[in-house]
């Protein structure tokens, strides 16, 4: 397991400088330019804009510097001269020194912060969203799964899969304003926008404080991004545990005479959770880098807006910062997929 584990961490790292070729290249390669305005700004400008930035430079040195900058780590004295040298990892070492690793460079569009400023100030209100909308939809749409497998052809199976057609039909963009008008205006149960959870954030994303007001913020906005996502795992739940109850082990062990409720839940759902798992690897990557519809709904200070606004502003640091951040969590996501195939099933082996 520990060399398997270890072999996935170095294919991430080649993941990552594909991923980080492939998204330099299509980028430079979109028609327009980071100071492109409506109002077309003096070449003079333009061209002490593009010396600052290093944009003058040939593109295999400007992605090789990007490359130096986020993965060489830096040793440094006192406080950074410039917002240029801020990043994402700043570690105390000894007196004055610092270790900065991870310069994901300054953004073109939000003069005052860099891209690691961004991910350190939204990121963290993505991933609260995220994990709270995941949690919603893995209790609603697991159970709801597994009632209407085992209650196939019966009420329960027609209620739970009218439910997750609902889900599926309604897209977030619909269920967010139905929400905020019965819930914020109407009965004035939540708050219809705005978050509450506030720095310090105790590792990285909860908050210190877990009272009633941060989850006045957070039932709307989890609810309607989790509801889509619980309807797709509720139908592969209950799919696969169709599938799973009419293998000939499980016949087998009826048989035997075990209990049907062992016969569920040691042989048949472990086993047909296997494709709910590998679904919510990368359910869990998208929803936690930033949703921009939800956020945009729910007025959310997350990430999702920087992944649409940075693309149509040509920001190319904050695109590769955003990309490369999303495919970080994708890989782990599917790392933790895989070794926990072997807790469901343990016929498979890591060698």
């Amino acid at each position: 397991m520990g060399r398997y584990i270890a072999r996935r961490f170095l294919w991430t790292l080649v993941v990552l400088l594909v991923l980080s070729l492939v998204t330099f290249a299509l980028q430079r390669a979109v028609p327009g330019g980071p100071f492109d305005r409506e109002k077309k700004l003096p070449e003079e400008i333009i061209r002490n804009l593009e010396a600052k930035y290093h944009l003058d430079e040939p593109y295999w040195k400007q992605y090789l510097r990007y490359l130096s900058d986020v993965l060489v780590p830096r040793i440094v004295k006192g406080e950074p001269k410039s917002l240029l040298e801020e990043s994402l990892f700043d570690i105390k070492l000894w007196d004055d020194y610092h270790l900065r690793w991870v310069n994901l460079g300054p953004s073109y569009s939000s003069r005052s912060r860099t891209v690691n400023d961004i991910v350190r100030e939204q990121l963290p209100v993505s991933f609260q969203l995220g994990v709270a909308a995941l949690t919603i939809a893995v209790l609603i749409g697991i159970p709801m799964g597994i009632i209407a497998g085992l209650k196939q052809n019966t009420i329960w199976d027609y209620l739970g899969m009218s439910v997750a057609i609902f889900g599926v039909s309604v897209p977030v963009i619909a269920m967010g304003p139905i929400l905020v008008w019965i819930f914020g205006v109407m009965l004035k149960w939540l708050p219809p926008t705005g978050w509450g959870a506030k720095p310090p954030y105790i590792l990285f994303f909860i908050p210190s404080d877990l009272s009633w007001n941060f989850w006045r913020y957070v039932l709307m906005p989890a609810f309607a991004l989790g509801l889509g996502q619980s309807a797709i795992i509720a139908r592969l739940t209950r799919a696969s545990l169709l599938q799973v109850i009419r293998e000939d082990y499980i016949r087998t062990a009826r048989a035997k005479g075990l209990p049907e409720r062992l016969v569920v839940l040691r042989h048949a759902l472990r086993n047909s959770l296997i494709p709910v798992v590998t679904v919510l690897g990368p359910m869990f990557a998208a929803v936690v880098t930033g949703t921009f519809v939800t956020e945009q709904i729910f007025g959310i200070p997350g990430l999702g807006k920087y992944f649409v606004t940075s693309v149509t502003n040509r920001d190319y640091p904050v695109i590769m910062g955003t990309i490369l951040l999303y495919a970080i969590f994708l890989v782990l996501a599917n790392l933790v997929v895989d070794i926990t195939y072997a807790w469901l099933d343990p016929r498979i082996r890591y060698e």
